[in-house]
């Protein structure tokens, strides 16, 4: 039973949670995995998934902080980067 509360503790950092994500969506994806392994697999990507979602959201807050008004809404084009290039 050590060894499910082991697997199913919270990583270390956001890169360990991916890297973990990743084995387990290929494991998942190769077909092999019996049915209660499959369950288990996907719920431990689930909860890995919340982790990932929940750091993502802080370093988003971070980010905010210390730029604070000077965050600008992204274009994919380039074009507000240029834009402010331009205007500098």
């Amino acid at each position: 039973m050590s060894k499910k509360n082991v697997a199913a503790s919270e990583p270390a950092s956001f890169e360990q949670a991916m890297a973990e994500l990743e084995q387990l969506v290929t494991q998942m994806e190769e077909g092999e995995l019996p049915l209660e392994a499959s369950v288990a697999a996907y719920q431990r990507g689930s909860e890995l998934v919340k982790y990932c979602a929940v750091q993502l959201d802080k370093v988003e807050n971070q980010v905010k902080v210390l730029e604070g008004d000077m965050l600008k809404p992204f274009a994919a084009d380039g074009a507000a980067a240029a834009d402010d290039e331009d205007e500098a």
